[in-house]
């Protein structure tokens, strides 16, 4: 008698997943701040905008839970719309590295010969930058704002994406599927785009997941330093700094944004972990 219920590679997935209870609390605390992201103006019991000068450097409230800011704007509020800032930036931003990696990787790995040498030593060349300094460097001669933040994120964080496509189209196009599209007369494109890049995928979706948290933490501290995003609009590093100018006084303006930008990075890490584990091969044993 047939199985009527096949274990296909996306139940397998989703059953390893679901064991893993640290994966489940990532994906829960992404779940949250997505939905505090996309309903910010609907959660936020103030405008983070509004300037109360009665009530400058509150500490927590019944009416404000995070208390206030040197301008007496409510920094619960400030927060959730700065979940906004921060999720926007390692989704873009990421989004930019990983299309680019994907490009290069599948390029250098699918091609070989002087094509993956000379994709591959450019590739070293970047990783020899330190990525932060070099951000730095790129930001000091552009408006600091969001949108420069993402793109200069994306166009420094492409290098981990392909050396992992690479490392799969050389082990993949050698596979019997592959041979067979060759074999039929599929040009390279189709070979690369729609045989081998769909079953290379698995390694990027989890680094792309990790990365995620790496943009944020970038995007956090450039606006720390004060070249990132600029107030008025609420980011978590912009609240850090007016929580380092009064850190003696105003210890709510440091532990609260910082608490979220912990969670929010633990999270990403969590669920990153988690696929990786699910997607890997060596434990079908478990199962």
């Amino acid at each position: 008698m047939g199985d009527d219920n096949p274990r296909t590679f996306s139940r397998i997935f989703i059953e390893r997943f679901r064991r893993d209870k640290l994966a489940i609390v990532g994906a829960v605390i992404v779940a949250l701040l997505f939905i505090v992201a996309v309903f910010a103006p609907v959660i936020a019991p103030h405008d983070p905008s509004l300037i109360n000068t009665k009530n400058l450097l509150e500490p927590p409230t019944f009416n404000h839970p995070c208390g206030t800011d040197d301008l007496g704007r409510d920094v619960f509020s400030r927060m959730i719309f700065g979940a906004r800032i921060s999720l926007t930036v390692g989704f873009v931003a990421i989004g930019i590295a990983t299309i680019i990696g994907l490009v290069i990787g599948a390029v250098a790995g699918y091609f070989g010969g002087w094509v993956d040498d000379a994709l591959m030593r450019f590739v070293d060349l970047m990783l020899t930058i330190p990525t932060f300094f070099l951000i730095l460097a790129v930001i000091a001669f552009l408006e600091p704002n969001i949108y420069n933040i993402m793109v200069v994120i994306g166009l420094t964080g492409w290098m981990s994406v392909a050396r992992l496509v690479r490392a799969e189209f050389l082990a993949l196009k050698e596979r019997d599927f592959v041979m067979a599209a060759k074999a039929i007369g599929a040009s390279d494109g189709a070979i690369i785009f729609r045989h081998i890049l769909p079953n290379a995928m698995s390694p990027v979706l989890v680094s792309a997941t990790l990365g995620i948290a790496g943009a944020i933490l970038t995007e956090s501290a450039l606006s720390f330093l004060g070249i990132g995003v600029q107030p008025p609009t609420p980011s978590w590093g912009n609240i850090l700094t007016l929580g380092k100018d009064n850190i003696e006084f105003a210890w709510w303006l440091s532990v609260f944004p910082g608490l979220a930008i912990l969670v929010t990075v633990m999270g990403y890490n969590l669920l990153g972990e988690g696929i990786r584990d699910a997607l890997d091969p060596r434990l079908n044993n478990t199962l």
